[in-house]
């Protein structure tokens, strides 16, 4: 009985420690997730932590930025958020920033249009200078974000191919992929190696690489970009050598940029029709012929 007693109670006690056990890892496991969330959210903030800032401070800051974001809709607001994003979500420029100056632009503007219609053509014309001026002043804030991102990603797309050239040769030479992305981040600068620096942040907080460049293809809206991400998971995915897809991608990165600068080019001949014809021959024109025109009705007249 003793030794049956003493096998029943090991059994038990085994069972409740297996069950131990198993919820042990189980918690490690979710631990170790949320671990890995909070660390990408992290990430998240440090590269747009503008766009979750608290409101300003100061009442007319605050009225402004409540009427930008009620006059703005969801897709506007949604396109504003992508844009902000290609821009690199620079410091000065947050969400609650450019409501703020877009509740700014159209109360200022709007004023300042509806004063010079009125001095300059009465009630009507007021109206229409305050209208236009508003939706001026509303939608400036606009176009500055558009030009900002618009630079960097085109700043993105000129520093692609001499970027993927360093890494074929850095992977050529023996070096990880994720090791000659460090390098390149190392001894570069540009909105290109911050991507790329970001990307490195996430892989190494716990997001697979395909992941983390699903993620950075989402941040730009650069075609060459996105195909190479696109090309680096499925060569991630299928086991084929980093340095061969590399290389390839370079190649074609270089014929690219060469057939961009030739029909830039070609283009010149086109863009330099209107200003030519509008600017430069009427000026022309009064240099030659307007000492003739002069001398020819100074003879009529004075005849």
């Amino acid at each position: 009985m003793d030794l049956d007693f003493m096998l029943l109670v090991g059994a038990v006690a085994a069972f409740f420690l297996g069950l131990a056990i198993v919820a042990g890892a189980f918690a490690s496991t979710s631990l170790s997730r949320a671990g890995v969330s909070r660390g990408l959210t992290a990430i998240a903030r440090i590269y747009a932590a503008q766009n979750d800032e608290p409101a300003p401070a100061s009442g007319l800051a605050q009225r402004a930025a409540r009427l930008g974001r009620v006059a703005t809709s969801q897709r506007a607001m949604r396109w504003m958020r992508r844009w902000l994003n290609y821009a690199g979500n620079p410091p000065a420029w947050s969400v609650d920033r450019v409501f703020e100056l877009k509740g700014l632009g159209l109360i200022a503007i709007g004023v300042i249009g509806a004063a010079f219609g009125l001095a300059f053509g009465g009630v009507g014309w007021a109206i229409a200078g305050g209208l236009g001026g508003a939706t001026l002043g509303f939608f400036i804030p606009d176009m500055i974000v558009y030009q900002i991102g618009y630079h960097r990603q085109e700043t993105v797309r000129r520093n692609l191919p001499d970027i993927l050239d360093t890494l074929t040769v850095s992977v050529e030479a023996g070096l990880g992929f994720d090791s000659a992305l460090t390098y390149v981040i190392r001894h570069g600068k540009g909105p290109l190696q911050g991507e790329f620096a970001r990307m490195l942040q996430e892989v190494q907080l716990g997001l697979s690489r395909t992941d983390a460049l699903r993620l950075l293809s989402t941040r730009t809206r650069i075609i060459e970009l996105k195909a190479f991400c696109a090309i680096v998971v499925q060569a991630s995915e299928l086991g084929v050598p980093i340095a061969n897809v590399l290389r390839e991608q370079s190649r074609e990165m270089r014929i690219r940029r060469r057939q961009r600068a030739e029909e830039m080019a070609q283009k010149v001949g086109v863009k330099i029709v209107f200003p030519l014809v509008f600017c430069i021959f009427p000026m022309i024109l009064i240099i030659v012929l307007g000492p003739g025109v002069l001398r020819i009705m100074h003879a009529l007249l004075f005849r």
